[in-house]
């Protein structure tokens, strides 16, 4: 079917003025890190907590760019005197925080298989460890173990933003550039950003994520 060339003028017409809408009301993708400032990161800054009884590169990689880290529900904690669970992740150094508007940006990536397990954190809070929690179960990505906040994450490189403003007790959160989720934080005096494999209740044997291009970025004054 032929379409004259004022039917097509008009389709381009609603067709940017629903692209227009949509950025206006915050349907369509946004850069959040709009207004911040990338800090200075390096090796330096990354400290890798593995199982105290192993040697880094049996849990971590970092290749192409690309940081591998993987963990199995046996392992050992990450030091003698921990109780906690097994882990492998990046604790980010020189940039722990009391205040302020604060941001972490990576690429992640969780292979199929992979559930049970807090892929990034915000460490401090008052009344817990933790401000906020992305985990992984049977697919999805998660704000601790509810809400969802993508249905199947597996397989595919998502880009993860997480500001926390500490004056107004708030957590955003961004995947490829569309707010998903807005969530009180947990108080505490002190906060630091973490991310790679953590595991949680209902864990796989095998745990792994990957990361690219982490970012730490603090709001302009």
């Amino acid at each position: 079917m032929k379409i004259s060339s004022s039917s097509l003028l008009a389709l381009r017409c609603l067709a940017l003025l629903q692209f227009c809408t949509h950025r206006a009301i915050g349907w369509g993708p946004t850069d959040p890190t709009d207004g911040f400032v990338s800090l200075p990161l390096n090796s330096s800054n990354l400290e890798i907590q593995r199982p105290y009884d192993l040697p880094e590169s049996d849990r971590y990689s970092f290749i192409d760019g690309v940081h591998r880290l993987w963990v199995f529900a046996t392992d050992k904690p990450h030091a003698l005197t921990s109780m906690t669970a097994p882990r492998t992740e990046i604790r980010i150094l020189g940039y722990d925080y009391s205040s302020g508007v604060w941001q972490f940006e990576g690429y992640g990536f969780v292979p199929n298989g992979t559930t049970g397990v807090c892929i990034m954190q915000v460490f401090g809070a008052s009344t817990r460890a933790t401000t906020a929690m992305m985990r992984v179960y049977n697919g999805s990505l998660t704000y601790y173990r509810t809400p969802i906040i993508v249905p199947y994450i597996y397989d595919q490189w998502f880009r993860l933003n997480v500001i926390h403003d500490v004056d107004t007790k708030k957590v955003s959160i961004f995947i490829d550039g569309v707010l998903k989720l807005t969530a009180d934080d947990h108080g505490g005096a002190s906060h630091y950003f973490k991310c790679g494999v953590y595991a949680q209740n209902d864990r796989s044997y095998y745990m792994e994520s990957r990361w690219m291009d982490i970012k730490v970025l603090k709001k302009c004054d």
